[in-house]
C-alpha cells in the first residue's frame, strides 16, 4: 500500500487537454498510485485526440458544461462505469474569452464574463450537484485555482475575479455539502505555471520570466509540483483539510521585494 492509500479508488478527473495540463498531472498521478481514472472532456474533436495519443483505452465521456443537459448525461454515464461508486472528482477548467480583445477590467463585456464564471465556476457546482450520490463517504473534491486574487494583473484581466469566485465557492460548498455528508472541498492555488492553457494569456510569458525571477530557488513552480499537492488533497491522508485554498507557489508571495529584482527595477 502507498502512502496516500488510493489504490482500487475511482476518480474523475475533468479537463485533460494535453500532456502539459494540470489536469493530466493529477490524472496520470492518479493511475500511477494505482487508482482508475475516468476522464471528462469537451467535444468529440477532443475525445479522438487524447483517444489516439495520450488517453488511448482509458473512459473518456464527453461532457461541455456549459449544458445542463450534457452534465446530467455525464453523470448517468458515470454511473455504468463507477458501479462502486465515486472516491473524489477533479475540476481543473477555466475559460476566457476575449471577445473584443484584452481590455481594461472596467471595460469587460458582459457576456465574455458571464460566461467564464459559467465555465470557470459554477461548472464546479453543477458537477458536484450531478455527482453527489455517487460520492463515497469521505469523498474529495479538489479544484484548480490560482495562488492570489488580490494581485491585479492587466494581462489576466477578468479571470482575477473568477477565480475568486471559485475560491469563495469552495467554501460555500464544504459547508453546504457538510449537512449530510463528509465530503471534503479544497483548491490548489497554483502560481505560474507552464501550460497551453497559460499560453493564450497576453504577455503571459513575460510574467512567467518575472516570477523565477521572485521566487526565491530562482525557479518557476512545476506543474507536477502542482499536480502532487492535488493528490494528496484528494487522498485520506488530507483528511483533516477541507475548505481551503493551498497555496503552492515556491514561496514567491514573500518575495517582491528580492533585493535584485528591486537593483534591476532601479537602473
Amino acid at each position: 500500500m502507498s502512502f496516500l492509500n488510493l489504490e482500487e479508488k475511482t476518480f474523475v478527473v475533468l479537463g485533460v487537454a494535453n500532456k502539459k495540463s494540470v489536469a493530466w498531472g493529477i490524472a496520470s498521478g492518479l493511475e500511477q498510485e494505482g487508482a482508475k481514472v475516468i476522464y471528462i472532456v469537451r467535444s468529440e474533436k477532443r475525445k479522438e485526440e487524447l483517444s489516439a495519443r495520450l488517453l488511448k483505452d482509458r473512459e473518456i465521456i464527453i461532457c461541455d458544461v456549459e449544458y445542463q443537459e450534457q452534465i446530467d448525461a455525464a453523470a448517468e454515464q458515470i454511473k455504468t462505469l463507477a458501479p462502486n461508486g465515486l472516491d473524489g472528482f477533479v475540476h481543473s477548467i477555466a475559460f476566457a474569452n476575449y471577445s473584443e480583445g484584452l481590455q481594461p477590467f472596467h471595460s469587460t463585456v458582459r457576456k465574455d464574463f458571464l460566461q467564464a464564471v459559467d465555465i470557470s465556476c459554477f461548472s464546479l457546482l453543477a458537477m458536484t450537484k450531478a455527482l453527489k450520490e455517487q460520492f463515497n463517504e469521505d469523498a474529495a473534491i479538489v479544484t484548480v485555482s490560482i495562488s492570489t486574487t488580490r494581485m491585479a494583473s492587466e494581462n489576466y484581466g477578468y479571470m482575477g475575479p473568477v477565480k475568486a469566485a471559485l475560491d469563495s465557492s469552495v467554501a460555500f460548498l464544504a459547508k453546504s455539502l457538510s449537512e449530510d455528508t463528509n465530503i471534503r472541498v479544497n483548491a490548489v492555488g497554483a502560481s505560474l505555471l507552464k501550460t497551453s492553457a497559460s499560453a493564450g494569456i497576453p504577455n503571459y510569458i513575460n510574467s512567467y520570466l518575472f516570477a523565477e525571477k521572485v521566487i526565491p530557488r530562482k525557479k518557476a513552480l512545476q506543474t507536477k509540483e502542482a499536480a502532487d499537492t492535488a493528490l494528496f488533497l484528494l487522498s485520506p491522508r488530507s483528511s483533516g483539510i477541507n475548505a481551503q485554498t493551498i497555496v503552492v507557489d515556491a514561496g514567491m508571495s514573500i518575495n517582491y521585494f528580492d533585493r535584485d529584482v528591486i537593483n534591476d527595477c532601479m537602473r
